[in-house]
């Protein structure tokens, strides 16, 4: 007995095996006889199946088992339309979306009838439906909205250590003393006054250009007029008093620039002194080019900060709002004068670790940025206000870390202990941290209290030694990391 075996797919309940026994002996012209019988269980066939005596087909179906008699899944039209469209019907949250769908695709009512076996489109939506499990892809990430501008920030802590250049060239103009002393004065209210006027100037700027504008066009002459009055009177007569006011005009006009983001623009002014300072290993000015290089970058900056006050002036003036009081902006203008005298006690006798300091604050300002797009990603990753803290703290040291650790070898290059740097390094950028949120009270109130105690101990002939320093400026970093830990460590203060 021979012959082959086939699988013939019936209508999807079960399957049909059909076994072909012939007879090679078969005479010619024999008759044929067909019998089929369900199989009951597995154990025999009903007696009244017939068989020919020399040829026969013997018809058997099976029940669904998994065995080799299974249909293919995939034979299935339905099946296979399901795993064609599974990414677009994953996402639904209704079987009307997947009928949308197979209308946007030209299903027609005879073809799903014909080829699908279903009656209408919805019946084979929910058909599709029910067999694609649902999958909701995470919609593709924004951009960054705290990406940092990285030459910007660069060429910011260039600008900041770039007019040190100046005191190379001026210097042997006069003696020391008290004329040097005037020149601290001057620096110290320039740099509370500036401050001030550019947290005042960033408020304005909300309301639009031409407020900004006007606020710039009083603000920054009251700004440099009463820092060279403060200079001049500690300095005395002398080149140090006119220094003391070229000093405070030029750090009123670069103040000008870096609020209206004017930075190649003064970069451009400093080049004159740049040029003079990098010329002094090989040539010795006299007093004439000493006094005229820094005029010259004086005179640019000047120009260059009027020029763009006036082009504010010309747009056209902002809907009518309050103006912001002016105490919103004096908590800003301590911390300046606080972080001014927490530098010069750190920078005493090491006035290129200051140089060190000023240069990072470009660094610093990109870490600022990106502490603010990672917590804006944390926020996104994260379900939990626990789960935000924990994020958020780790951003908060990841960023810390990374400014701090590039002053330590800076400090070490210039011979300056690397533990006061650090430290003051840590309170400053928290302290920036947190105004970068409008909170301003806080750090302003900490930096003052040290910068209290530190300026105390100096007018009572104990100036602070390393240990002091440091100890002083980590307990202040320690405490406003806490601080920006516990206030920016919660979802609101981001959204």
């Amino acid at each position: 007995m021979s012959g082959p075996i086939s699988l013939e797919p019936d209508d999807g309940q079960d399957d049909t095996l059909s076994l072909r026994l012939a007879d090679s002996r078969r005479p010619a012209g024999s008759r044929r006889l067909a019998g089929s019988r369900r199989l009951a269980g597995s154990r025999k066939l009903a007696d009244d199946t017939a068989l020919a005596p020399n040829d026969a087909t013997l018809t058997l179906r099976l029940p669904h088992t998994g065995h080799v008699g299974r249909r293919s899944r995939t034979d299935d039209p339905v099946d296979r339309l399901a795993a064609e469209l599974a990414d677009r019907i994953g996402p639904a949250v209704h079987a009307y979306e997947v009928a949308a769908l197979l209308e946007s695709e030209g299903l027609t009512s005879e073809r799903i009838q014909r080829q699908y076996g279903h009656p209408d489109l919805f019946s084979l939506a929910e058909d599709l439906f029910r067999k694609v499990p649902r999958s909701f892809p995470e919609p593709p990430s924004p951009p960054d909205p705290w990406a940092p501008d990285h030459v910007r920030c660069a060429l910011r802590g260039a600008l900041f250590a770039l007019p040190a250049l100046a005191y190379l060239l001026v210097p042997p103009l006069w003696h020391g003393g008290r004329e040097t002393q005037g020149l601290i004065a001057a620096a110290l209210l320039s740099w509370a006054w500036g401050q001030a006027l550019g947290h005042r100037t960033h408020l304005r700027l909300t309301v639009g250009p031409h407020e900004a504008g006007r606020t710039l066009l009083v603000g920054a002459p009251a700004g440099a007029l009463l820092a060279s009055a403060v200079g001049a009177a500690v300095a005395g007569p002398g080149p140090a008093a006119l220094f003391a006011v070229a000093q405070s005009c030029y750090l009123a006009a670069a103040g000008v620039l870096l609020v209206l983001g004017r930075e190649r623009v003064l970069l451009a002014a400093l080049v004159p002194v740049a040029v003079g300072a990098a010329a002094l290993p090989w040539w010795q000015p006299g007093p004439l080019p000493r006094t005229a290089l820094p005029l010259l970058t004086l005179a640019l900056a000047v120009a260059a900060a009027g020029h763009a006050v006036r082009g504010t002036l010309k747009a056209p003036p902002g809907p009518g709002a309050r103006r912001p009081p002016l105490r919103a902006s004096l908590p800003y203008g301590l911390f300046g004068l606080a972080a001014g005298v927490l530098v010069l006690s750190v920078g005493r006798g090491h006035t290129l670790a200051v140089v060190v300091l000023t240069v990072s604050m470009g660094p610093a300002e990109w870490l600022l940025y990106r502490y603010r797009g990672l917590s804006v990603a944390a926020l996104r990753a994260t379900t939990t206000p626990r789960a935000f803290r924990l994020r958020s703290a780790a951003v908060l040291a990841v960023c810390l870390v990374a400014y701090v650790l590039p002053l330590i070898p800076g400090a070490l290059l210039t011979g300056a202990d690397p533990l006061p740097l650090a430290a003051l390094g840590a309170t400053l950028w928290t302290a920036l941290l947190l105004q970068a949120f409008g909170i301003g009270r806080l750090p302003a109130a900490i930096c003052c209290t040290v910068a209290a105690g530190l300026t105390a101990g100096h007018l009572l002939h104990a100036p602070p030694g390393p240990l002091t320093l440091a100890l002083s400026c980590g307990a202040a970093a320690a405490v406003l990391a806490g601080c920006a830990l516990w206030l920016l460590g919660r979802p609101t203060a981001h959204a």
